[in-house]
């Protein structure tokens, strides 16, 4: 059995149960974060898989998921984040203020 063959990536050919590496749908990864088999039959984060849970709806473009305490692998909600890209640089006072509006509308408060 090669290195490469103790992370996700060994059976992209076989899925879900079938594979010799199935471990119930959950997969840590080198990097610390933690992908769950989802019923779509692939493998999401399950951060963005807690948080999408949370919100109610996928994530949009633009937002991610942010870890409180930095350590990847500590899916608690309330170690959970939902952050978004801010508005681009150079941009229109008249473009920033649309962009303000949307997001107002978007998580206003």
């Amino acid at each position: 059995m090669s290195p490469k063959a103790k992370n996700c990536e060994k059976c992209h050919h076989i899925k879900g149960e079938g594979s010799p590496s199935w471990k119930g749908g959950r997969c840590h990864l080198k990097n610390g974060y933690v992908l769950v088999y989802t019923s779509s039959k692939k493998y999401k984060f399950e951060h963005v898989l807690l948080m999408e849970k949370k919100l109610g709806r996928e994530l949009l473009e633009g937002e991610n998921v942010h870890h409180r305490n930095g350590i990847r692998d500590d899916n608690r909600l309330n170690n959970l984040e939902l952050w978004i890209r801010p508005q681009p640089s150079g941009i229109r006072v008249s473009d920033a203020i649309k962009w303000a509006n949307e997001i107002i509308k978007r998580y206003g408060r």
